[in-house]
């Protein structure tokens, strides 16, 4: 039986294969981040919360996921409840990160649901929302300890 022969496979030397890469549009609307999320503090945490809770943490951050973040913060719905954090009217001083002077320019909180669910604080940097506490049980506003 007569041998077939292979012919070389042409590389080209630059290293452009020819494919062109997919251009993606940049996202639109807020993303959210978790990186400087804090579940060690026992006021904030959601460890044992149902399923409910986790559920519907998730279809907000979806529906405010279509959203810039400019519109969440003029959007005066009584379901979403955002606004600034006036740290002097809560019982924390802050979120207690590092560098929390250069990182946070103005700490925010919104609602999960109708007061069911209780709030997420956090900052915002560009379109990123950066989420340090749940609070399911509306602690931040208690009186100060």
């Amino acid at each position: 039986m007569p041998k077939k022969r292979i012919n070389k496979t042409e590389v080209a030397k630059d290293g452009i294969s020819g494919i062109k890469p997919t251009k993606l549009k940049p996202p639109q609307g807020i993303s959210f981040s978790f990186k400087y999320y804090q579940d060690s503090n026992s006021k904030f945490s959601c460890s044992k919360k149902e399923v409910i809770y986790w559920l519907t943490l998730l279809d907000r951050l979806k529906a405010l996921s279509s959203l810039t973040a400019q519109e969440l913060l003029m959007n005066r719905s009584s379901t979403l409840r955002c606004h600034p954090i006036k740290w002097e009217d809560t019982s924390e001083s802050g979120f207690d990160l590092p560098n929390e002077e250069q990182l946070v320019n103005i700490p925010y909180q919104f609602s999960i649901s109708s007061n069911e669910h209780g709030r997420v604080h956090g900052f915002f940097i560009n379109e990123i929302f950066y989420i340090v506490w749940l609070d399911p049980d509306h602690l931040l506003y208690l009186a100060k300890n």
